[in-house]
C-alpha cells in the first residue's frame, strides 16, 4: 500500500476551518448582545410609573389586586423596627408596651415582636449593647431574640 507523500497546507483543510473560526468569532457577540436585550430596564428614578413590563410579567392584568394592607401587629412591628433604627431599642420597647396596654388584642403578639426586636438591636448594636436595653416586656421576649441572634 502506497501514501501520498504530498503534505497538506492549511488551506487544504477545507471550508469547515473558516466555518469553525467565524463562529468563534461571532457567537460570543451575539450571546453577549442577545443576553443584554433580554435584561430588563431598571428605572433608576425611582419613579414606578416609568417602569417596563418585559414578556416574563405575564401575570400582570388590569384588574391586578393591589397588596393586602398589612394586620395591626405588622404595622406596629415595623414601625417599632423603624423606631429601633433612629432611636434606641429602649424606646421601641416603651412604645411596644405602651401599644399592648392601649389594644389587648395586641398581646399575643407582643413575644414575636419583642423578639424581633431583639435580633435587630443585635444586627445594630452587637450582642452586648443590644442586651443592655433589655426589659420586661412580653415576658424578656427582647432579650430570648439577642440570645437567639448571637448563638
Amino acid at each position: 500500500m502506497k501514501h501520498s507523500t504530498t503534505h497538506q497546507t492549511r488551506r487544504g483543510r477545507g471550508p469547515a476551518l473558516r466555518i469553525g473560526r467565524s463562529l468563534a468569532l461571532v457567537l460570543p457577540v451575539v450571546l453577549v448582545l442577545s443576553g443584554t436585550l433580554a435584561v430588563t430596564r431598571v428605572s433608576w428614578s425611582g419613579d414606578p410609573s416609568a417602569s417596563v413590563l418585559t414578556a416574563s410579567d405575564t401575570a400582570v392584568t388590569d384588574d391586578a389586586k393591589p397588596a393586602a394592607p398589612l394586620a395591626p401587629h405588622e404595622r406596629l412591628r415595623d414601625q417599632l423596627l423603624t423606631e429601633l433604627q433612629k432611636k434606641d431599642p429602649g424606646i421601641a420597647l416603651t412604645h411596644l408596651q405602651q401599644a399592648v396596654d392601649e389594644r389587648p388584642s395586641l398581646a399575643r403578639h407582643c413575644t414575636s415582636i419583642a423578639r424581633a426586636l431583639g435580633r435587630a438591636a443585635v444586627r445594630t448594636y452587637g450582642p452586648k449593647r443590644a442586651q443592655s436595653f433589655a426589659r420586661p416586656v412580653c415576658d424578656t421576649a427582647f432579650a430570648s431574640g439577642v440570645m437567639a441572634a448571637t448563638g
